[in-house]
């Protein structure tokens, strides 16, 4: 048994409560990671709110970056002393996964949104109770995560590993929904519904394949802000404008493709109502359970669409270590929105980015 220190949710919207907890050694297929840092995700606290029904108790997180402690006996692509990024489980052998789409794995929700593996077990315990620790195949709100081994992405030893878990998750999400899923061409215009993380990285993705206008929307002035000096070309400000009317001024005829970022679910029609004719909307941001959104035929004809993304349609394995570069080369400045706590003050990380939004992307330290 490993002894480790967890964050651990008790209640729907109780505080982060940190707790001594035991890891198993691993299975052949898992990998002990020191942890490093780890990113808030808006979908922690949707978890942790119950927003997104998972049982607790549950030790959340899934932004995880760390070193390689030890590997089971099956792992060859990482070792003991790898720098790693961590993000979602696949099973490896379905169709999707053979595709390089492992998050439309047939067991994706089993391994991701259940907290333990896919046999039903956990590797932790808490005063000798099982308590769920395999979130995101990670659970990396955690000094050490035993993480499932498709989970870990090896890096660059010379990368500052605290900033690179939101990799795992946010950033690849953003540019991966543009860049693999909506594949704008050089010159089109795209619409970017809601300015956090996610939409940043959309923002910085739809720039790196150059498309010619990129508009931002958002509530807040100050994520604006961040977006204009990012990339985008416009920005529209949906506590006070027309979003839809203001999209087609700044286009003369609509987008060439939108990605919602929110899940606000006037955001995710306007995302639609928006589109240029033919024209694709990408759906990532997750809306509030049974929600139904009407749309206007009207609008869906003439070769408008909708799709439903998710992690960017990115085969993490290899995206992630590009996005790395990315940041290297100067091309993915995401730490310009980045804010570092000590792990202790993971209620008040949250608290700044998910109740105020004063913070973007707040990442957790743990040492």
């Amino acid at each position: 048994m490993v002894q480790a220190t967890a964050a651990v949710v008790w209640e729907p919207g109780g505080d982060f409560i940190m707790e001594d907890i035991e890891l198993e050694a691993p299975r052949p297929d898992e990998v002990l990671v020191r942890n490093v840092a780890s990113g808030i995700c808006h979908t922690d606290v949707a978890v942790r709110n119950q927003d997104i029904k998972l049982p607790l108790p549950i030790i959340l997180g899934h932004e995880g970056s760390g070193i390689v402690e030890t590997v089971g006996s099956a792992i060859s692509h990482v070792k003991p002393g790898d720098h790693v990024v961590m993000s979602g489980d696949s099973c490896g052998h379905c169709r999707h996964c053979h595709d390089g789409q492992p998050s439309y794995c047939d067991e994706f929700v089993e391994r991701n949104l259940s907290g333990a593996r896919i046999d039903g077990t956990t590797p932790a315990r808490h005063n000798g109770n099982p308590l769920l620790a395999l979130f995101n195949g990670q659970s990396s709100f955690a000094t050490h995560s035993l993480a499932a081994g498709r989970s870990v992405i090896k890096i660059e030893d010379d990368l500052p590993l605290e900033l690179m878990g939101p990799l795992g998750c946010g950033l690849t999400t953003g540019v991966g929904t543009v860049m693999n899923a909506l594949k704008p061409p050089a010159g089109s215009s795209i619409a970017i519904f809601g300015v956090g993380t996610v939409g940043l990285a959309a923002v910085m993705g739809a720039r790196l394949c150059g498309c010619a206008r990129i508009i931002a929307i958002d509530t807040k002035p100050a994520r604006l802000e961040m977006a204009l000096e990012l990339g985008a070309t416009h920005v529209v400000n949906a506590a006070t404008d027309n979003v839809v009317e203001q999209i087609y001024a700044s286009t003369d005829r609509g987008a060439d493709f939108s990605v919602e970022c929110s899940g606000v679910p006037v955001a995710v029609r306007n995302a639609v109502d928006c589109l240029a004719r033919p024209g694709w909307a990408a759906q990532v941001g997750a809306t509030p359970g049974g929600i139904e959104i009407p749309f206007s035929m009207d609008r869906m004809g003439f070769g408008r669409g909708i799709k439903g993304v998710v992690l960017g349609d990115a085969a993490t394995q290899t995206f992630v270590p590009y996005l790395a570069e990315l940041w290297r080369s100067g091309r993915l400045p995401y730490e310009k929105f980045v804010k570092y706590y000590d792990f202790a003050d993971i209620n008040q990380a949250v608290h700044d980015s998910a109740v105020t939004g004063e913070v973007i992307k707040p990442i957790l330290r743990m040492s």
